[in-house]
């Protein structure tokens, strides 16, 4: 091949469309790939907009299961394509950036539960869905934030539980339900980010505003809270409180669903520790953008891979999630109470 067409068939694979021949080419691709795109909550709102389904990471795992698409595009972070390939073996499944991982996942390394866990042989392993899929083959059961506590409850009382790798999700937990369990010590840098102080500032400013608060968040930050749920949950708890103005203590890009939703309302998030820094974002969540998209669907890479032995033994805890709590899935509600000390 001559080197000047050589070269014109290069530019054109590194081509970078704009604006919305980027959106037209991504609706092309989709086509062409038979592709099902997801969009998590706190994606940034114009892939939100164009995604097939916007949820939960598991809720939308299943609902791509359920579809007859050849590729699932997973607009979210490693664990939730990695949940999304476990469900959908038989689909191709891409994650814009293979860089965009989880705090907790980060957290809670393979061997080091596996350790744990050998320490603690009495115990089982209720383990939160944010984590690898080596941590979910080495857990008893997979939990989200809406089945935590159902699962819980079907446990017998006397029944050892390590939970990990959540500790404010598995103290919240503890404190609403009076079991006492072993915690795996991780957090959410989000949500660990939110301030008090801050809060408090933000609650004076608006009084009367109630407060919606993901289960990750601290203590500290619940006992301010009018509600405690999931990402489904909030939305829901958005629709349906009185007054027109709610504080939301979770990544702020869910605030995008509300206000599409409920115009009339005011939603405000509530602060990182100086009142203005940008900490509440999801610094893996935003590395999906529009044009990794466009690359991902046009090479079908990065693409999630899990070696068949260790997919089946990590579906096993997930199936047990959803013949104890399928109903839960995607609800969030962990109820509208505020749990104190």
């Amino acid at each position: 091949m001559d080197r000047p067409r050589q070269e014109t068939m290069m530019n054109a694979r590194t081509e970078l469309p704009t604006g919305t021949d980027l959106l037209a080419e991504i609706d092309r691709l989709r086509r062409e790939r038979n592709a099902v795109i997801l969009g998590h909550y706190y994606q940034k709102p114009e892939i939100q907009d164009l995604a097939d389904f916007v949820g939960d990471s598991l809720d939308l795992s299943r609902k791509a299961a359920a579809t007859d698409a050849d590729v699932i595009a997973f607009c979210g972070v490693r664990f939730m394509a990695e949940t999304a390939k476990i469900l959908s073996p038989d689909k191709t499944v891409i994650l814009p950036d293979m860089d965009a991982g989880c705090s907790l996942e980060d957290s809670c390394p393979p061997e080091q539960f596996a350790a744990f866990r050998a320490q603690h042989p009495d115990h089982i392993a209720l383990t939160y869905i944010n984590c690898s899929t080596e941590v979910k083959a080495l857990s008893d059961i997979i939990v989200t934030s809406s089945s935590a506590e159902k699962i819980l409850s079907q446990l017998p009382a006397d029944q050892k539980v390590i939970f990990g790798p959540d500790r404010n999700l598995g103290g919240y937990l503890m404190r609403k339900t009076g079991r006492d369990m072993l915690l795996w010590p991780g957090v959410c840098i989000v949500h660990e980010a939110f301030s008090e102080t801050e809060l408090l500032k933000l609650k004076a400013q608006y009084p009367g505003a109630p407060v919606a608060a993901h289960p990750e968040c601290p203590a500290i930050i619940l006992d301010h809270a009018d509600y405690v749920g999931s990402t489904s949950g909030i939305l829901s708890y958005a629709s349906e409180f009185p007054g027109d103005t709610l504080i939301v203590a979770t990544e702020p890009h869910i605030i995008h669903q509300m206000e599409k939703a409920l115009p009339g309302k005011q939603f405000i998030g509530a602060p990182g520790a100086d009142g203005n820094c940008n900490c509440n974002i999801c610094p893996y969540m935003a590395l999906n953008t529009l044009e990794k998209l466009y690359f991902a669907l046009r090479d079908l890479s990065p693409r999630i891979e899990i070696e068949e032995g260790l997919r089946v033994r990590a579906k096993v805890s997930l199936d047990r999630m959803l013949a104890m709590a399928s109903g839960t899935v995607g609800l969030g509600d962990l109820g509208p109470l505020r749990v104190t000390d």
